[in-house]
């Protein structure tokens, strides 16, 4: 089977090429990834010398390059997103660029290329906050409160109308908040776990107690590539972590596993539009046949360890100048300390 995975050179996307590589021997992966700064080469290093494996640079709302990337691809897996809340509250230019307008330049692609099944992944942030004990389901109504998250929806939208309106064989997965290995070090787990390796303080948003479900990206990944073998075409299937734990609660796991003091987690104030609280029904996907297989404190821990031990790859990333520039910007609007960006 020959597929198309966009921005597979980023966390998630890598870790799914890697998982496809090993469980499937016959799979052939066209890797489409312009390299943004959360794009990095070496997430897939191990695997560059595989012959079943190919990286094509190049942005996804380029027509004519998604439609020579996508040639006699069977299936679409679709990544590539701007993805950070705080850089779409600066800047949501980019984030309708690639979201929007690249969904759509592949989903355009897919149709003249007649792909079989097309995997629209993303993410919990579109359905916006919810309330009391209840969780998310595939049939509620999108209510995104950020840019990205506004972004993300338009291209969810454009998805599932491509499969109604043209017949386009779509399945859209939306998944709870990621972690584990190779992730971008702007993100809360790695940048937590990485200042404090560091002896930094971690800047810990408003009172701490927004909601969050955590998904460790090795069950992720799993469940997308079930997903493409067994779901079904126009579905959309919620991939929940059913780890659900106040921000304050995260951060003193964290710290209890790596013995770091409560000194350094610092205050800083709210990021705007700040959703209270997410969480996924995913009843639907377990029903389809899938089962998760690691326990959170168990992925967890074997997140920390991983970065413990690839300080190679993420020390360059945090002292890259896009890094520091961006958390530039944050503390002149007040939201970060500025020894966060020294």
């Amino acid at each position: 089977m020959r597929i198309l995975v966009t921005g597979g050179l980023g966390f998630i996307g890598s870790n799914f090429i890697r998982y496809m590589l090993q469980t499937s021997p016959e799979i052939r992966i066209i890797n489409l990834d312009l390299q943004t700064y959360a794009g990095n080469p070496e997430n897939l290093k191990d695997v560059s010398g595989d012959k079943r494996y190919f990286w094509v640079r190049g942005d996804i709302s380029d027509p004519a390059i998604a439609r020579q990337a996508m040639a006699g691809c069977e299936a679409v897996v679709h990544f590539a997103a701007e993805s950070h809340v705080d850089r779409s509250i600066l800047d949501p230019g980019p984030f309708l660029k690639t979201n929007v307008l690249g969904t759509q330049v592949l989903l355009d692609a897919a149709r003249a290329e007649k792909v079989k099944r097309f995997i629209h992944v993303s993410t919990d942030e579109v359905y916006g906050s919810i309330s009391g004990r209840r969780r998310s389901s595939e049939k509620d109504p999108l209510f995104p409160n950020s840019p990205y998250a506004a972004s993300k929806a338009a291209s969810d939208h454009l998805a599932r109308a491509a499969f109604i309106t043209h017949g386009l064989p779509v399945i859209i997965t939306r998944a709870s908040n990621n972690f584990g290995p190779y992730q971008y070090p702007e993100k809360a787990l790695p940048l937590m776990i990485t200042n404090f390796l560091e002896n930094k303080p971690y800047p810990l948003y408003g009172d701490g107690l927004n909601v969050r479900d955590w998904l460790y990206v090795k069950d992720h990944v799993a469940a997308i590539a079930y997903v493409l073998k067994h779901g079904e075409v126009g579905g959309i299937y919620n991939i929940g972590g059913d780890t659900s734990l106040k921000n304050k609660e995260l951060v003193s796991c964290v710290r209890k596993i790596m013995g770091i003091s409560p000194s350094l987690v610092a205050s800083v104030p709210d990021r705007l539009g700040h959703d209270r609280r997410y969480a996924l029904n995913d009843s639907k996907l377990r029903k389809l046949g899938f089962k998760f297989a690691h326990p959170f404190e168990k992925a967890l821990f074997e997140t920390i360890e991983w970065y413990k031990t690839h300080e190679s790859w993420w020390r360059p990333l945090k002292k890259s100048d896009g890094y520091a520039a961006y958390y530039q910007k944050q503390y002149e609007k007040g939201t970060v300390p500025f020894s966060e960006i020294r």
